[in-house]
């Protein structure tokens, strides 16, 4: 290896000035991305007599408390809408993983009249933006008798097409020879199902799970329109509050803030490995 060159994964020679400048740019991206949430923290960490708009900025609190966070559950039940978030989130990620795991196998293995045009009809449906259809959701969840119900906030979203795609995808590059010779020794179509496709696109499960939790979170039109009694409100509807009547004190949206966003991390990081390996599975292919 030459002292002015590296060389990448293939082999192929990378001069130092462009290694260097491919650093700086995903430091320059790292930063826009997670500049934000540190000076959210930092902001939700700083105390009452520490001015937060300082010229220059101040990033670091001078003296860290936890007061704001105490203040935020003083102000709004936040553990009661944290609590309604985690179960519209948990019953999306499951109906989501079931309902997108079986769709996207009839999709990708499954020969049926009407597969192609089923396949075209989800992807129409990434395309049909959810404001243009909020209307006809609302009137059917009225029609239902769901509406300012937890339910009628996940039923919408129980099953997303880019789950479904993703899913069909990575059935899609699974070789077929495994399942042919499961066929061979009588294994039906659930049988080939559960114990030869499913856990072969883990990551993909990774990936949907993820999405599915990280739509239902941080969903905040579609509760807002459905809910209406406080009891039933969500985190980011319950922490709009933090923004009406408290305005004027940033420390506690801030701490709201990173109430809500907590949760997503922890989740990303449990299930990262997979994501990553989910990515390549899911992966679109013609």
């Amino acid at each position: 290896m030459s002292i002015l060159t590296l060389t990448d994964a293939d082999g192929r020679r990378i001069p130092v000035w462009q290694l260097v400048l491919r650093y700086a740019l995903l430091l320059a991206v790292l930063g826009l991305t997670v500049g934000p949430f540190l000076w959210q923290l930092s902001t939700s960490l700083k105390g009452p007599g520490e001015d937060i708009f300082s010229s220059p900025p101040k990033f670091l609190p001078g003296h860290p408390t936890l007061d704001n966070y105490t203040r935020v559950a003083e102000t709004i039940p936040v553990w009661d809408y944290a609590l309604n978030s985690v179960k519209v989130a948990t019953a999306n990620v499951v109906t989501n993983c079931v309902g997108s795991a079986l769709a996207g196998y009839a999709l990708a293995r499954m020969r049926y009249r009407g597969r192609r045009a089923a396949t075209l009809a989800f992807i129409l449906a990434m395309l049909v933006p959810v404001e243009g259809i909020i209307i006809a959701q609302f009137t059917t969840m009225r029609e239902l008798g769901l509406n300012n119900t937890l339910i009628g906030v996940l039923l919408p979203g129980s099953v997303a097409a880019m789950n479904v795609l993703l899913m069909r995808n990575a059935f899609l590059n699974l070789p077929h020879e495994v399942e042919e010779a499961a066929f061979v020794d009588g294994a039906n179509v659930w049988q080939r199902f559960f114990w030869i496709a499913l856990p072969s696109v883990r990551g993909t499960l990774a990936v949907v799970a993820i999405f599915a939790f990280m739509g239902a979170w941080d969903d905040f039109l579609w509760p807002l329109i459905v809910l209406s009694d406080p009891a039933n409100f969500t985190l980011t509807i319950g922490l709009n509050y933090l923004h009406g009547t408290f305005a004027n004190d940033e420390r506690l949206v801030a701490a709201g803030t990173i109430i809500a966003v907590l949760p997503l991390i922890v989740l990303f990081a449990c299930l990262q490995r997979f994501f990553f390996r989910g990515v390549g599975e899911g992966a679109v292919k013609g």
